[in-house]
């Protein structure tokens, strides 16, 4: 092998995530419970698509069909699956890849799908040194205070590389090793197969190790290198409920502090924020204590964000205000709006520059156009209302008549009064006004006065 052609092989990148994570207490497999919004898996193969592969492979087990769906929906036709029928270890499980990956002639970058915190830059790091050593085998290694419980690289005296023992196996001495192995290596494909052939389960678990393959090629004078990483915690996987925990609060906290040094947002208490990494938010934005922020919202410039709002996958304009415990999912207000308090806006709301919604209004699937106001305790689905249109306290659009969702649309500058009721599929022409208590059964033509039970026209007013 030449350190040319090392250079010019290509990447896969291979996933263990077949586990079912006993140390969990959950009948869910580890690598579908959530951090910031997404399961673990997802960040993982999010980070690994960024470092351009032929494919990313997942090795599946514990709920193969629910992982899969959700490395699916993260990366799309990128992945691919190999399924571990008995778990008996981690080189078992990469033993389930060789149909896919033996004779690929590739760098196979191997990780883990319950380390979310892995960057791709540290990664680009590990591939670079893998090819400009040549190496048939590159361990990512780091250095811990604590490293109970991990495999311990053990060196020689001149201190290259001479094996990896697990904390169960290791000797006294062994154990004071505090170079630990991270569980992310790089791969030569044919180097990683043939000497999986020669792994057998000599150890306490009666498990085939994929540690054993650095050792038997290190054994073979092939040349297996170790790339030490700085950081513990970017390596590290998540094992326990606890461990996510700290995991969710160590992304939240590097968030925060992302946006408060380089975007020039205001956390009153950011302790008391929930934010997501994914999150955008624009310079002089002020944020109060107990706002949760998630997926990949978008937030302008000085807005004005509540305590107890709830912001999710949602594209905010600049100078709005969300006043306290508004819950805005998967919707779009415009620039100059006001929002709550205690209003919900959700299935695509729109509101256009200077709408406002106030309190206990709910806006699902529906658009308000610019200058137009819900002030008060009002339901509006699947509804389009046009500019400078006032909608009373109570109103509700009445778009389900049991079987289908029906669209109440309401032109420019129209006056809706208290407690009216649109029964859909209904239309109100531009300057028209509705009395308190009416019931809408029907159109109602442009400049016109509408009231009654069922609604009639009272009288013209242009």
């Amino acid at each position: 092998m030449t350190k040319n052609t090392t250079q010019t092989k290509p990447l896969n990148v291979l996933v263990m995530a077949a586990g079912l994570g006993t140390r969990m207490k959950s009948k869910r497999a580890k690598v579908l419970h959530e951090l910031a919004g997404r399961p673990l898996i997802a960040h993982v193969v999010r980070t690994a698509q960024t470092l351009d592969p032929k494919t990313i492979l997942v090795i599946v087990g514990h709920q193969a069909e629910e992982v899969e769906q959700a490395v699916l929906a993260e990366i799309g036709e990128l992945a691919s699956f190999a399924i571990q029928a008995k778990q008996r270890g981690t080189g078992n499980a990469v033993e389930s890849a060789r149909r896919q990956l033996e004779d690929s002639g590739s760098l196979v970058l191997l990780l883990s799908g319950d380390v979310p915190m892995i960057r791709a830059e540290t990664l680009r790091k590990l591939i670079d040194h893998h090819r400009e050593t040549d190496a048939a085998c590159t361990i990512l290694g780091v250095r811990l205070e604590n490293p109970t419980g991990y495999g311990r690289i053990i060196r020689d005296e001149q201190g290259r590389f001479e094996k990896i023992v697990e904390q169960k196996d290791a000797s006294e001495e062994e154990r004071q090793v505090r170079e630990i192995n991270s569980g992310i290596y790089c791969f030569e494909s044919n180097d990683l197969f043939e000497a999986l052939k020669r792994v057998e389960p000599k150890n306490q678990q009666g498990e085939y190790y994929l540690t054993d393959v650095a050792e038997i090629l290190n054994s073979s004078k092939r040349t297996v290198e170790v790339f030490t990483h700085t950081d513990p915690r970017e390596v590290s996987g998540v094992n326990t409920r606890a461990e996510l925990a700290e995991f969710e609060n160590l992304m939240r906290r590097n968030a925060i502090r992302r946006l408060m040094i380089e975007s020039g947002v205001t956390f009153i208490d950011p302790s008391h924020a929930y934010i997501s990494p994914e999150a955008e938010i624009g310079r002089d934005t002020i944020i109060y204590p107990d706002v949760t922020i998630e997926g990949k919202t978008i937030i302008g410039e000085n807005c004005v964000i509540r305590s107890g709002a709830r912001i999710s996958n949602s594209k905010l304009g600049d100078n709005v205000t969300v006043k306290d415990h508004c819950l805005i999912m998967d919707s779009e207000i415009g620039s100059n709006c006001s929002v709550g308090p205690f209003a919900h806006l959700r299935m695509n709301a729109t509101l256009e520059e200077k709408a406002t919604v106030g309190n206990f209004v709910e806006v699902k699937k529906s658009r308000l156009k610019r200058g137009t106001k819900a002030m008060h305790l009002t339901y509006l689905g699947d509804a389009t209302i046009g500019e400078r249109t006032n909608i009373g306290a109570g109103t509700v659009t009445c778009n389900y008549d049991g079987v289908r969702k029906h669209e109440t649309i309401i032109e420019d500058d129209v006056k809706i009064g208290s407690d009216t009721m649109l029964v859909a599929p209904v239309r109100v022409g531009s300057r028209s006004v509705t009395g308190a208590g009416s019931v809408v059964t029907k159109d109602v033509p442009p400049d016109s006065l509408v009231a009654g039970v069922p609604a009639e026209v009272k009288k013209k007013l242009r």
